[in-house]
């Protein structure tokens, strides 16, 4: 598997955005090591808190809620999935499933930074991947933040509004990163915060991981992940681990998973799941200070 880095200069005077970089280093079987960058913020003795981003963002979507959760006493955790931020890029889309993101970042929280006593947060795909992650290994997990986010199995057909997103990633001959970021947002975007989002791809060779993951998401029952997924339902809706809901008001892709959550997840029950008002798919951008004291809130509770 062929990788590329993004330069380091492409990620200068970056607007919010002065948290150290660190990096760890995953061992894929099939293709060696994998270079993951992430953020951190809190006390290294915090109770940890994993800030899972998704598609075609990367942690730089975090950086109102990382000083949130770091002034709340957590240590807060912001890694770019692979093929996204700083992390190493795969130059062929063939190199990305589901599967293999699960497994770079299990091996990320587990093999690289043996997090325990975790509160997972999850939007768009960071949700994919976390539900995954909670449901395979849940005696890492301490609690359950889902955040716009879903588990598709295929069994059900995606929202219009998503098909059309899909559609447009696959014709687009140019991937404009920054524009579909901010057609998930409810407030504008300055051009430095939409420049950050372009930041991580030089050019279109880096960017198979934001073209990739729309055609992973489960839409067929027969789906390379809809088992996967299905069995994840099953242990998901039978764990004790409290399962909070923070969806926006205004998402049209992931909206109608909340309720389904709530009343599907034995950990939602009795929990007074909030709704962020005024913010679009990318809640972190619209209402991410508001997100961070949701968060904090539900970890010291």
């Amino acid at each position: 598997m062929r990788l590329l880095r993004t330069p380091e200069d492409r990620f200068t005077d970056l607007p919010d955005f002065d948290f150290p970089t660190l990096y760890a280093d995953i061992d894929d079987p099939g293709d060696g090591i994998i270079r993951i960058a992430y953020t951190e913020a809190g006390p290294p003795d915090g109770p940890p808190v994993l800030l899972l981003h998704g598609e075609p963002s990367w942690s730089f979507l975090y950086r109102k809620v990382l000083p949130v959760l770091a002034d709340a006493g957590l240590r807060a955790i912001a890694p770019d999935l692979v093929g996204f931020g700083r992390s190493d890029k795969p130059v062929d889309v063939i190199a990305h499933s589901y599967a293999r993101h699960v497994e770079w970042i299990r091996a990320f929280a587990f093999d690289a930074l043996d997090l325990r006593g975790v509160t997972v947060v999850g939007q768009d795909w960071g949700g994919l991947i976390g539900l995954r992650l909670v449901a395979e290994h849940p005696g890492r997990f301490a609690r359950v933040v889902a955040a716009n986010t879903g588990l598709p199995t295929g069994d059900q057909d995606m929202p219009q509004e998503w098909h059309a997103f899909r559609a447009a990633v696959a014709k687009a001959p140019v991937l404009d990163v920054g524009r579909f970021v901010q057609s998930g947002c409810r407030t504008e975007l300055p051009p430095e915060v939409r420049a950050a989002y372009d930041a991580p791809f030089p050019n279109e060779m880096y960017k198979a991981g934001p073209r990739a993951m729309p055609n992973l998401v489960p839409i067929r029952p027969d789906d390379p992940a809809s088992e996967a997924n299905r069995r994840a339902w099953r242990v998901l809706s039978e764990l004790d681990i409290p399962f909070l809901c923070a969806f926006s008001d205004g998402d049209p892709i992931t909206g109608g998973m909340a309720p389904v959550l709530r009343r599907a997840m034995r950990g939602a029950a009795g929990l007074d799941h909030p709704t962020v008002p005024g913010a679009g798919h990318f809640l972190q951008e619209d209402a991410g200070p508001e997100l961070g004291r949701i968060i904090a809130d539900f970890v010291r509770s």
